[in-house]
């Protein structure tokens, strides 16, 4: 190197995105010392939280190559040198990627995943893949090939699924930064329960092949890859290489200054979804979040989008068969491989059988969805031309007991799937949203909100996500797997 590094190498790993990059393009500090860091925090930290489930053969050879780069003065990537993790739904050449189930346990793509080429060749390097629940199914993170993932802020909570592997990695700084995917919340529950920040992109947004399950038919109407973080300039840093172009980038990028919200207004609601209620602290941070935004200059108005109560139900119409289908597919012949949740789906969809007449009766219903899923989108986008931006809660309740498959929120006892109503609706309309820190409840556990915004503006809606960050404080260094 030309220059000496002049920071503590353990310091490396609580340091943004944003802060790396400068860092080694100034040579202040070498991509090899930065891979080096995070393997140390890796080796030290992943018992307790089994959030890096795989690691990277060649990360190290691969940050050789970028200091040698970095050094020759060639052109550099936006990204050059920075070690980042991927969900290991996702797919990357040379290095398993399992989906957390039996049957794909020694799976090794050949190729990337369009959304990981693209941060390869801005000069990222992949440091390992991360933990999630059995072929995505949510809310959980846990599996037969790896087991379950802990929560950094509370090893005895989950990290939220199916993406909870690399929220908690990130939250506990084993990864600067990374990729997740997200069907039914599931880049946005696990960055809730974990402290960070997750951005659910317009759907198509970012491509999603190379994913397994995959996002076909109609699930391809919801399904998206995104990236998580610790801040939300982080993950404006990464989806300006993972996003589809579109003829108002240019534009776009200037909501980055959050001067440019002044006066837009948002529609702030809490337990208004018609789903399921929420916590007294989860209204707290939306409350805090409101207040945010109001002080930025933004107005404010305590109203429910038209449309919303209707969401967590069009997902189930929309995509719960679907999605199981394609999971019974993938497991034919081999169900004994099943771990319990996914053995359980298997069971309720071979209990069902579809006679040639349910057949015309069942597809007669999905058409059905999908016309109702339009007619509600285009309503709620004709609402949003004057209300452009949206918040609400992530979901009903922080982090809960692994395990669970109901938790009290406010003295009733509601399904998991049911708390995350709330994050559901906006697979359904395939609209942008950001989970962002914004509270704490009593117990000291991270709550977060969704700024949500209209298709294809994810640059306001992230901007708008800074502010509540700014106010707030943003993630903070969880402490339980530090004692």
């Amino acid at each position: 190197m030309a220059a000496c590094s002049f920071i503590v190498s353990d310091d490396l790993t609580t340091k943004p995105v944003t802060e790396l990059i400068l860092l080694i393009r100034r040579r202040a500090v070498s991509p090899v010392e930065v891979v080096e860091a995070y393997l140390r925090r890796i080796d030290e930290l992943n018992p307790s939280l089994n959030a890096v489930v795989t690691l990277s053969t060649d990360a190290l050879d691969r940050a050789r190559s970028c200091e040698a780069e970095l050094m020759r003065g060639q052109n550099l990537g936006s990204l050059h040198g920075l070690p980042l993790t991927i969900k290991d739904t996702i797919d990357t050449a040379g290095l398993r990627t399992t989906s957390g189930a039996r049957v794909r346990a020694d799976h090794v793509p050949q190729s990337d995943a369009t959304a990981v080429a693209r941060l390869k060749n801005a000069g990222a390097i992949i440091l390992g893949k991360t933990n999630v629940s059995e072929m995505a199914v949510p809310y959980e993170c846990d599996n037969p090939v790896f087991g379950r993932a802990n929560n950094p802020h509370d090893v005895t909570l989950t990290p939220g699924g199916s993406s909870g592997g690399e929220a908690a990695a990130i939250a506990a700084c084993l990864s600067p930064a990374g990729l997740g995917s997200d069907l039914s919340g599931s880049i946005r529950v696990p960055a809730h329960f974990c402290g960070i920040a997750g951005l659910k992109p317009t759907t198509g947004r970012v491509p999603m092949d190379g994913h397994t399950p995959a996002a076909a038919g109609v699930v391809s109407l919801g399904a998206s890859i995104g990236p998580m973080a610790r801040t939300v300039a982080d993950l404006s840093v990464l989806f300006n290489v993972l996003a589809e172009r579109t003829e108002t980038d240019a534009e776009a990028k200037a909501l980055l200054n959050h001067e440019t919200l002044r006066g837009a207004r948002v529609a702030c609601y809490d337990d208004d979804d018609g789903v399921a209620p929420v916590s007294e602290e989860t209204r707290a941070a939306v409350a805090a979040a409101a207040q945010a935004l109001r002080d930025a200059g933004l107005e404010v108005v305590d109203v429910a989008p038209p449309g919303i109560s209707k969401g967590s139900h069009l997902w189930i119409e929309l995509f719960s068969r679907a999605a199981n289908a394609e999971i019974a597919e993938l497991y034919r012949g081999r169900e004994g491989q099943a771990g319990p949740q996914v053995a359980r789906l298997l069971r309720e969809y071979a209990d069902d059988p579809i006679e040639f007449e349910d057949r015309i009766d069942s597809a007669e219903r999905l058409a059905g969805a999908v016309v109702e899923r339009e007619r509600l989108r285009e309503q709620l986008l004709r609402w949003m031309k004057t209300t452009p931006l949206l918040l609400a809660p992530v979901g009903a309740t922080a982090a809960f007991e692994h395990g669970r498959e109901r938790v009290n929120v406010g003295g009733s006892y509601i399904s998991v799937f049911r708390v995350f109503s709330y994050s559901q609706t906006f697979n359904v309309f395939g609209l942008p949203a950001v989970s962002v820190p914004a509270g704490k409840t009593a117990a000291g556990l991270p709550v977060g909100v969704q700024v949500v915004g209209r298709p294809f503006e994810e640059r306001k809606v992230l901007a708008a996500a800074a502010i509540i960050e700014k106010a707030l404080g943003g993630w903070q260094q969880p402490t339980a797997v530090l004692s």
